[in-house]
């Protein structure tokens, strides 16, 4: 049975105002749903810990990949911050499916609300869903001996940065959710990306030392900039951070655009 829903709208092409007021009070019931959902944001940092103790430290002793002045464990700090991100922003299109089972979504979409506007909102609630293991893993890594700035605008830049690319992950997420249609189907194609992406970054290794092959592919690959941009500002190492941020910011605008005009498929 087919739902009426609301002719799609150029939500870009309006006052840039409205679109701001609405994206604003949607993330605010977003932020209510995170209040009442403790468990999961500690859950989400047990895996990243385990990385960090565990991957971090025994790779650190074998010495078996080259990360010039830094230790291993200073290197791997970033990429397990930018993998957390990714973790947990990657199955977000789930709540998507969740709110269209419930109703909610449809509802939602027949009223002037900018589809744009509820996909920012979601990335929002990704991005600061993002940042909750963020809080554990620095001060883990500075009782392991990794040397992490204590430049309150690095570590805001920092933040910024991890919220940008979780709101990104966020986006894909939703826009393969609409195409996906189940949380089954969701959960299958989530799975597939989850580590390719990973892999294909500079999280647990230098580019240099990949195959020229995984070279190209880490160069599309938006998790690559979210590391590099968290090495520079946290760790100090060389960073293009006017590129990266670039790179964060045109992706998870495209991700916006993207998932907010996939999203009517999901109510039809």
């Amino acid at each position: 049975m087919s739902v009426a829903v609301a002719p799609p709208r150029a939500s870009w092409a309006e006052a840039p105002s409205r679109l701001i007021r609405r994206t604003a009070a949607l993330s605010l019931v977003e932020l209510q749903k995170l209040r009442h959902d403790h468990t999961e944001l500690v859950t989400r940092t047990v895996q990243p810990l385990l990385w960090l103790l565990v991957f971090g430290q025994v790779f650190s002793r074998a010495r078996a990949i080259p990360t010039g002045p830094v230790s291993y464990l200073a290197y791997l700090t970033p990429g397990v911050l930018a993998q957390s991100a990714l973790f947990v922003a990657i199955f977000f299109g789930i709540q998507i499916i969740w709110d269209r089972d419930a109703g909610i979504l449809t509802k939602v979409m027949v009223t002037p609300t900018p589809r744009q506007a509820i996909v920012a909102a979601k990335a929002f609630a990704a991005g600061v869903r993002g940042l909750s293991p963020v809080v554990v893993l620095i001060p883990v890594a500075l009782l392991l001996g990794v040397s992490v700035t204590a430049n309150p605008l690095k570590i805001l830049a920092a933040a910024a940065a991890v919220m940008l690319g979780a709101g990104f992950f966020a986006c894909l997420s939703m826009a393969i959710a609409a195409l996906a249609g189940t949380r089954d189907r969701l959960m299958g194609f989530g799975q597939v990306l989850t580590m390719p992406l990973f892999f294909a970054s500079n999280a647990l290794y230098p580019i240099d030392i990949m195959p020229a092959w995984l070279q190209v592919v880490s160069h599309v690959n938006p998790l690559t900039y979210l590391v590099d941009a968290l090495r520079g500002l946290l760790i100090g190492t060389p960073a293009r951070l006017v590129l990266d941020f670039a790179v964060l910011l045109v992706a998870a605008a495209a991700g916006v655009a993207v998932a907010g005009a996939l999203l009517g498929r999901l109510v039809r």
